[in-house]
């Protein structure tokens, strides 16, 4: 399988990342529409009653106690930590006890807007966060800042968008996922309770945008823009991923809806460029693992994607 295409897999899953690949858990994979089992099945919510609450990492107990006492150590490591690798200044949101320490969410506060996570190693015994050893997943905070940049770039296109889509919602049975919930355990980059968009961290064509904006995130867009690379840029490798979810319970997922929205994003032109899924589940998401996607689900994704150039 070559990059893009796996980038386009792993842009589709992002929430599914922070999710599943810190727990592990197989159970949150079979989920079945009729049947749960496994020891998640009875973290099951109304979507719009979630807001993050109940969201864990695998053995992440101890440190999650611990991290939660020098909370505001660990908030202060993390401001510092985007400030002098991106100058960048974040919000945090949430902490969550992970093997090690703490997995930490985080909200731009400037222009280019993105959720995005930060991994804080944490001495247990001394209750010390190792400041110098602050990481991150492969990638991700880079693929955050530049999907920032690209709604940046692209603002009044994502406006049509995020227009197109509050109108499914006010005249559908179906809404998004709650701002609380993207705030505190959403962390896959740039993010709206309808969708989500994702990009490779060596996407060329964004690259000198993303270069000049981290020298100096004061660059004026007009500049930015300038400095997109069109010859470079590949429309699969932007992946915007729309999901909602039934606005009743015991109610499967709408499928003249889905069908819909699939019809009308082939035919707008006024919308952002790329690869767009399309994903409608019930009602119900974990809590645990902040995902909804079930046996049930309706998905249209890779390779079944929507190209738009």
């Amino acid at each position: 399988m070559n990059t893009k295409n796996k980038w386009i897999i792993c842009g589709i899953g992002l929430s599914l990342l922070l999710g599943g690949c810190m727990n592990m858990d197989n159970e949150k994979n079979n989920v079945d529409s009729k049947e749960v089992t496994g020891p998640y099945k009875d973290s099951f919510v109304r979507v719009q009653d979630y807001k993050g609450d109940g969201y864990v990492l695998r053995n992440g107990e101890d440190a999650d106690k611990i991290a939660e006492e020098i909370s505001d150590e660990v908030q202060k490591a993390v401001k510092d930590f985007f400030m002098e690798k991106y100058k960048i200044d974040v919000k945090v949101h949430n902490i969550v006890g992970n093997v090690d320490g703490a997995t930490v969410f985080v909200e731009s506060t400037g222009p280019v807007h993105f959720y995005t996570t930060a991994i804080v190693p944490i001495d247990l015994s001394q209750k010390k966060v190792l400041e110098d050893s602050i990481t991150s997943l492969d990638g991700e905070i880079e693929s955050a800042i530049q999907g920032g940049l690209y709604h940046l770039l692209f603002e009044a296109e994502f406006h049509n968008l995020d227009q197109y889509l509050s109108k499914i919602v006010s005249e559908n049975a179906v809404v998004g996922k709650t701002k609380e919930s993207l705030e505190n355990v959403g962390g896959a980059g740039y993010m709206t309770p309808y969708y989500y968009l994702s990009t490779p961290p060596d996407d060329e064509a964004i690259r000198p945008v993303f270069e000049a904006y981290l020298n100096d995130p004061d660059t004026p867009v007009s500049e930015l823009k300038s400095l997109f690379s069109k010859a470079d840029y590949v429309a699969e490798d932007y992946n915007i991923t729309i999901q909602l979810y039934m606005e009743n319970e015991n109610v499967e997922p709408d499928k003249e809806i889905f069908n819909k929205i699939q019809q009308d994003i082939k035919s707008m032109s006024s919308i952002p460029k790329g690869n767009y899924s399309v994903i409608i589940n019930d009602n119900l998401i974990n809590e645990k693992v902040d995902d909804g996607i079930k046996d049930n689900s309706l998905q249209l994704t890779f390779p079944d994607s929507i190209v738009k150039k």
